[in-house]
C-alpha cells in the first residue's frame, strides 16, 4: 500500500511496484488509508509523513495500535531527512524511513528486507 497526498509519488511508487508483480493499493491520506487497510490487509505500507487531515505519524500510530495490523511493516516516506523525523517515525512504530525522492532499488529493497524478516 502507498499512502501519499502527492499524485506523482503515488503513481511513481505504484508503477514501480506493479512492474515487479506487486498488487498495489493507494490512498491520498490517513483516513482513506485506514479504511482500505481494514478491507485489503496489505503486506507492507509506505506512508508519507506530511499529509492533510491525518499525517503519517498519526496514521502509523493508529495502524500499530491495532492488534490485527501491529505486525504489518510501515515504511515512512519523507522529503525531510532529519534525525528528529527518523526518531519520531520509530517512536510511532515504523520499521524504516525512506527519503523522497526514493529510487526503485530503495523501494524494492524495503519490500525484500521485510519479506525476509517475515519468513
Amino acid at each position: 500500500m502507498v499512502i501519499d497526498d502527492s499524485k506523482t509519488i503515488r503513481r511513481t511508487a505504484e508503477t514501480l511496484l506493479r512492474k515487479e508483480g506487486c498488487e498495489v493499493i493507494t490512498a491520498t491520506d490517513g483516513f482513506e488509508a485506514l479504511a482500505k487497510i481494514a478491507d485489503h490487509h496489505p503486506a507492507i505500507i509506505f506512508i508519507d509523513i506530511m499529509m492533510p487531515r491525518l499525517d503519517g505519524y498519526q496514521t502509523c500510530a493508529l495502524i500499530k495500535n491495532n492488534e490485527m495490523f501491529r505486525g504489518t511493516p510501515v515504511i515512512m516516506l519523507s522529503s525531510k531527512d532529519g534525525l528528529f523525523d527518523r526518531a519520531r517515525g520509530r517512536i510511532v512504530g515504523s520499521e524504516q524511513y525512506l527519503t523522497k525522492p526514493f529510487t526503485r532499488e530503495e523501494l524494492l529493497g524495503a519490500i525484500r528486507r521485510h519479506r525476509e524478516q517475515a519468513a
